[in-house]
């Protein structure tokens, strides 16, 4: 099978990990095959038309290396990529069915069918329009809806993710084919496109599932062979009690490539949204994830989101880069501290954070005390589990003893290392104590990379003045 895969968002918004998990799927599908992945714009819902929101699409994808084939920016032999262009394209097709029997205007206005509705409802009965169908409909000129006339059957069906599956007649209906305002529908549109496209398989979300049914039976009215179908299970919201939605705060891809995290994060978390490979590596490369992916280990449930497992995953992807490569990319990140700082000396200072790096943009609260003098915090002390124990006079007493420890340190790493040890051998203090306390007053920050390191790279002048500071505080 010539494998062609496509993702057909509607430009009403900014895409969430939701959106980009089937375009991601759909992607690994055809490039493992060697075949093509497709971008199309179903941009028929003009009232829900978000301007700019295309741009952003596009965008998306290929911030995250996702490039497609063919789509509305570069083209391909099965243009145009925007369902706004294709709408000629769409009256013949369903001209075809007009021909055949199987469509039909709509006579009712939109209040008619809702007494319908109503009526169904207070029968306790499903509403299904096909029980409405006029017997004389109008000859369709294009101001009214055009209906498709379904022929009623049980079908039974294989995806790729749920697996068998099979539904009654009852549940297929007349839906509409081409809305009055000349716009074709999803439910027509989709499969037009799909079959002109060429496209092989069609990955899409569990809201579509219940429609399927219908799709099938107008794909055997127009004479089209279904390509291969992959229903996404849903991805939950953090506390997995409901999908995980932008009205409930899923937030924008882009924000998170602003923010600072890597490309290759997002795509290995979001591949993992569902799918494993059945062993336990948690982490993989974009190549790992063409050479593994596979449909039917998808899951059918769905799958949790955890923001938590992101953080560790961008950590994870950071702490495997070289310096000078993850200097380029936080060119932008380091606070306004660090201006005028020496290119060096911020080397230094990011090869002290990138262990505890988790995206790019909190470079600026890990870095700030390498840079500027920050004011004594006394609450750093006097919250501080082990220090706060202690009297003004111990904390003076020990961090006298440090400060004269230090002045006679070259304050290479190895000679603080070992004064540091011995100035717990000398005040009989634990770490958790002595360290805490040395790094309070030369960070005023609530954590620091080591103690030997963070002394090192601040030097002894700057040390030593930071020391007194403190003791002056006490």
């Amino acid at each position: 099978m010539k494998v062609r895969t496509r993702f057909a968002p509607s430009p009403t918004g900014y895409l969430h990990v939701g959106g980009i998990r089937t375009a991601l799927f759909a992607w690994l599908v055809a490039r493992q095959a060697k075949g093509q992945f497709i971008l199309r714009l179903e941009d028929t819902d003009k009232k829900r038309e978000v301007a700019g929101a295309d741009q952003h699409l596009m965008d998306s994808l290929k911030a995250l290396g996702l490039n497609y084939d063919e789509g509305p920016d570069i083209g391909g032999p099965h243009g145009p990529y925007r369902q706004s262009e294709r709408l000629d394209s769409y009256k013949q097709w369903a001209q075809k069915l007009i021909d055949a029997g199987r469509a039909y205007a709509d006579p009712y206005s939109p209040e008619e069918v809702q007494a319908f509705r109503e009526a169904a409802q207070k029968a306790k009965k499903p509403f299904l329009y096909r029980n409405h169908r006029p017997e004389n409909p109008p000859a369709w000129d294009g101001s009214q809806p055009l209906r498709f006339k379904s022929e009623p059957k049980a079908y039974k069906w294989h995806d790729e993710v749920m697996c068998d599956l099979s539904t009654e007649p009852e549940v297929i209906d007349d839906f509409i084919l081409i809305k009055s305002d000349g716009y074709p529908t999803y439910n027509f549109a989709h499969i037009v496109d799909d079959a002109e496209m060429e496209i092989s398989h069609i990955i899409r979300g569990q809201e579509f599932l219940a429609s399927v049914p219908n799709y099938l039976n107008l794909y055997e009215a127009l004479g089209i062979k279904p390509p291969v179908m992959a229903t996404m299970p849903h991805i939950m919201n953090e506390q997995g009690n409901k999908k995980l939605s932008k009205r409930d705060g899923a937030k924008d891809v882009l924000d998170y490539i602003r923010e600072g995290y890597l490309p290759e994060t997002l795509v290995s978390f979001i591949a993992s949204l569902g799918w494993n490979d059945g062993t336990e590596q948690e982490v993989f490369t974009a190549q790992e994830l063409i050479e593994k992916f596979s449909l039917d280990r998808v899951g059918r449930s769905g799958a949790h989101f955890d923001e938590r497992r992101l953080l560790w995953t961008n950590g994870h992807f950071i702490r495997a880069m070289k310096l000078d490569g993850l200097y380029e990319k936080v060119a932008d990140y380091w606070g306004p501290e660090a201006k005028d700082a020496d290119e060096e000396y911020k080397k230094k200072v990011l090869g002290l954070v990138q262990e505890r790096l988790k995206y790019f943009a909190e470079l600026p609260e890990l870095t700030k005390f390498f840079f500027v003098d920050l004011p004594v915090d006394p609450k750093l002390i006097s919250e501080h589990k082990q220090l706060k124990k202690l009297s003004k006079d111990e904390l003076r007493d020990l961090l006298q003893k440090s400060r004269d420890s230090l002045a006679e340190s070259d304050f290479t790493l190895d000679d603080l290392t070992e004064r540091l040890n011995k100035l717990l051998e000398e005040t009989g203090q634990k770490p958790a104590v002595l360290f805490s306390l040395i790094r309070i007053a030369i960070t005023q920050a609530p954590s620091s990379p080591g103690l030997a390191d963070t002394l090192a790279v601040l030097g002894k002048e700057k040390s030593q003045f930071r020391i007194s500071t403190q003791l002056a505080a006490l």
